[in-house]
């Protein structure tokens, strides 16, 4: 979540009676200059406020709107110059230092946006704007547990300040806890039952949660009430996704376009959603392509139509959509990441380097920019370079999925002996055959159950974007469902999962460091290949365990020969040089569970005839032991 933007800040701050002490006659321009910067017009504002600056020397007050108005037309050193010169007129200006924290949040500073925000609050310990910002500020950084500590006096309060509510509400998604942070939107809800961003916030965490019925009844409520936001569309479009009902969620998410043209989230979930319909890659990309034409300087519209025509099967012509966004500017660090890796998946990892070379050139501290060099590094076969990026990333994210396949995929191509122990597929590979659940009296009936269960749900032609399996569909939120043949899923599952986790032991490596006896399913879904479907090789980068359940498979399966629809294991998910194949492989079975490290390298290979491969994906986090 971003820090809070500069019109927001000036609602938040401005509040009856803050000019007393000054003359009427500079009392009534200051004020018709607030009111063009709360019009939109800054631009007008600045001239009047600039010959109050020069009438009256340092007014404080002048030179705090003359910095809002000038964040407001995106001149941010002559913003910061009016900020610092209205604190020099009054350091307790909780406004101005709140607004100045703003401003260096979105310039890239955080460091000293937080101190900002924390001077406003030593001298205000109850500003709910300055408590607000800074917790998302903090949240941002990856620092949940310490945006928590902002707002826990705050929260305390009988009624407290509704931003503070949502603040504390995103803290704690961000430190996993979703229970508490509905508990907090419910509260809000019921403490400004007129507020219809109170609805909007309960709607988007209850359709985070998969309750998608009581997240379309709650963004309704939102809608009823007047807040007639694209995102409060979109997120009823995603409830009514969840809920199956497509046409309704094409109609939403379209509605949340016709208010936001540029509303880059709104355009993914509406491409994917008529992808995921037709698998008519041209069908899908048509709004998206207006998009482009009306917004030609946006690159988030650019990748995200090479993301379809990725997953579509055009690799070719995701990198010429890349690449042509690039002339102009060859200085855009998200499309130069992903010129890298589309480069290298469509068989030119030379050029692949070049992009992730640019883009670390330009910013050499960003993660993902790291990883694409890492990733590209192995295609051109400079293991010993890659391992040392990876290891320097692994140093602050010890525990980082991705990171940690591509550090063992160095050590495999550079023979080190550390990769047989991060790869050992002996202990940390394994699968348990599970019982019939409580209510079955055999595991068939109850698979038979289940299999009728999943398909029903399965209502898409294909697979969606950003994810492994090609020729299938997905379904999601299965932790939330309440269907009793999902449920009991969960409650045959447990006793697997749990003889995995002792039999794990403790250590001092990225599996065993993080056992503490328990578990939580973090996410789970299904998935259902078509006859030659397969999932491309891949990890699972929010997971510490994951797994895979077989539900309902085709015969051929059956047959060694081949090993049809077999889940492999150490076949990397990108290019290496030289080639680097599969070294292990699990046959599926029906009522079988596989479980295993989230960082393994894992696929699967297609199969023939005409029946599909129906199963169900947990990835597992660590818990305490119960």
């Amino acid at each position: 979540m971003q820090s809070l933007p500069y019109v927001h800040i000036v609602n938040l701050l401005h509040r009856p009676g803050w000019t007393c002490g000054m003359t009427a006659l500079a009392s009534g321009d200051l004020a018709r200059a607030i009111e063009w910067v709360r019009q939109g017009k800054p631009d007008i504002a600045i001239i009047m406020l600039e010959r109050l600056a020069a009438a009256q020397g340092g007014d404080g007050d002048v030179q705090h709107w003359l910095g809002v108005a000038y964040g407001a037309m995106g001149d941010m050193e002559r913003a910061e110059h009016a900020f610092h010169a209205a604190l020099r007129v009054d350091a307790q200006r909780v406004a101005t230092h709140i607004a100045l924290a703003a401003l260096l949040a979105r310039t890239g500073r955080p460091r000293l946006a937080e101190a900002s925000y924390r001077a406003a609050l030593k001298q205000d310990r109850r500003s709910a704007a300055a408590a607000a910002a800074l917790s998302d500020l903090l949240v941002d950084q990856g620092r949940a547990q310490d945006a928590l500590k902002v707002t826990e006096s705050l929260i305390a309060l009988d009624r407290p300040d509704h931003v503070v509510l949502a603040a504390r509400a995103t803290a704690l998604k961000a430190a996993g806890r979703w229970k508490a942070a509905l508990a907090i939107h419910r509260r809000s809800a019921q403490l400004y039952p007129a507020s219809a961003v109170a609805d909007h916030n309960l709607a988007s965490t209850l359709g985070d949660l998969g309750r998608f019925a009581e997240s379309a009844a709650s963004a309704v409520r939102a809608l009823g009430k007047g807040l007639d936001a694209p995102q409060t569309w979109l997120v009823l479009g995603r409830a009514r996704l969840g809920e199956g009902d497509l046409d309704g969620a094409e109609t939403a998410l379209r509605e949340a376009l016709r208010r936001q043209p540029d509303y880059v989230d709104a355009h993914r979930d509406l491409a994917q959603l008529i992808w995921m319909r037709s698998g008519d890659v041209d069908l899908a990309i048509q709004t998206l392509n207006r998009a482009l034409n009306a917004f030609p300087s946006r690159p988030e519209f650019v990748g995200l139509k090479a993301t379809a025509l990725e997953f579509a099967g055009d690799l070719a012509g995701a990198y010429a959509t890349v690449r042509a966004a690039l002339t102009p500017d060859p200085s855009i660090v998200p499309l130069l990441i992903r010129a890298a890796h589309l480069a290298s998946a469509a068989g030119r990892p030379a050029d692949g380097l070049l992009h992730a070379e640019a883009a670390n050139s330009i910013a050499p501290d960003q993660r993902d920019a790291q990883i694409a060099l890492c990733e590209l590094l192995l295609a051109v076969g400079a293991a010993q370079r890659a391992e040392a990026i990876a290891e320097g990333l692994l140093r602050t994210r010890p525990f980082d999925q991705a990171v940690l396949a591509y550090q063992a995929t160095a050590w495999r191509l550079l023979g080190d002996a550390r990769y047989g122990a991060l790869y050992d597929y002996d202990r940390l590979t394994r699968a348990f055959q599970l019982r019939a659940p409580k209510g079955w009296s055999n595991l068939e009936s109850y698979l038979a159950d289940l299999a009728e269960t999943l398909h029903g749900l399965h209502r898409f032609r294909t697979h969606p974007f950003d994810q492994s399996l090609r020729l299938g569909s997905q379904i999601s939120h299965l932790t939330a469902s309440e269907h009793p043949a999902i449920r009991a899923f969960f409650e045959a599952a447990d006793a697997a999962i749990r003889s995995y986790i002792q039999g794990l032991g403790r250590g001092s490596d990225p599996v065993r460091s993080r056992n503490k006896g328990g578990y939580h399913a973090h996410s789970a879904w299904s998935v259902r290949l078509r006859p030659n479907g397969f999932h491309a090789d891949h990890v699972h980068p929010e997971g510490w365990l994951s797994s895979a359940f077989y539900v309902d498979l085709p015969q051929t399966m059956a047959n060694a020969v081949g090993r049809e629809g077999w889940l492999k294991f150490g076949q990397p998910g990108v290019r290496t040089e030289p080639a680097l194949g599969a070294e292990h492989f699990i046959k599926p079975e029906a009522g079988l569970l596989t479980l295993f490290p989230s960082y393994m390298w894992h696929g699967t290979v297609p199969f023939s005839g005409d029946r599909p491969r129906l199963a169900v994906a947990v990835d597992i986090l660590p818990g305490p032991s119960q």
